[in-house]
């Protein structure tokens, strides 16, 4: 009996042993990619942090590793510890990640000079290349960030820079809607009317191109074209910009709707 007991002991021992070594080759010995793709899919979890941690002490200039170490705190919206490495990422190559830190400004901080920036910067980096920040043309995010300075004219300048990048049947939608709520703060009402009808040929069922209208044509006081455009938003509403973790500049809501179809019924 003793004897089996001894042996039972003398397997478990070499198994943690062969665990325990594994988990140290793991951590410390492992190739550098193999490392960051285990802590990149554990992303937010300790384990994965602590690897990362060893990471960046092993390879100072291994950008990745700093790169996807910010991501899990952006994600949770921890943007001081996010940016501290997501920051040494672009100080190791600027060129790879500022496009994630513009958009991050952009989209999640609202700071749009600072988005400018780094668009900017990238852009001077690639100068043969027409970046898209995070999967979206720069002009287009250009284009945002102008919008949320309330600087309309160089915004409109952005947006149609962006049609031409891409091809007005392959710019996003959302750039003719901008374009259309620059002209009309600019009280450019043809123009703005023009813009919002562009998206609706592009895809019909944008319900911010109809409230566009409807806004619009309230102001030139055409009261019946305003209501049935605001009907028409009403109806395409479930085909609005959305996003789980973030707002959009140019994002509407039903009761901005029923708001106006209300004070029209009057």
């Amino acid at each position: 009996m003793n004897l089996v007991v001894k042996i039972i002991k003398i397997v478990f021992a070499l198994v943690f042993t062969a665990y325990s070594l594994l988990i140290v080759y793991q951590l410390f010995l492992a190739p550098k990619e193999q490392r960051f793709h285990l802590a990149a899919n554990m992303q937010g979890v300790g384990l994965s942090q602590t690897m990362f941690s060893i990471l960046n002490w092993q390879h100072p200039n291994y950008s990745d590793a700093f790169f996807e170490r910010s991501v899990p705190f952006n994600k949770r919206g921890e943007y001081a510890i996010g940016f501290k490495y997501l920051d040494k990422a672009i100080e190791i190559e600027p060129e790879k990640h500022l496009d994630y830190r513009g958009y991050m400004k952009l989209r999640f901080l609202r700071d749009y000079q600072g988005a400018l920036m780094d668009f900017d910067r990238l852009d001077n980096l690639t100068p043969d290349i027409v970046d898209a920040p995070w999967g979206e043309d720069i002009d287009f995010l250009r284009g945002e960030s102008y919008y949320g300075l309330k600087d309309y004219a160089k915004a409109i300048e952005c947006f149609q820079r962006s049609v031409n990048n891409q091809g007005v049947d392959w710019a996003d939608v959302q750039t003719f809607v901008y374009d259309g709520l620059c002209n009309y703060e600019l009280a450019n009402y043809k123009e703005a009317i023009s813009s919002y009808e562009e998206a609706l040929k592009q895809y019909e069922q944008t319900c911010e191109a109809y409230f566009g209208l409807g806004k619009t044509y309230l102001q030139l006081g055409d009261s019946l074209t305003a209501s049935a455009y605001l009907k028409k938003a009403k109806e395409n509403i479930r085909f609005k910009r959305e996003d789980y973790y973030k707002e959009y500049l140019n994002e509407i809501y039903l009761e901005e709707i029923d708001d106006l179809l209300r004070k029209l019924e009057k």
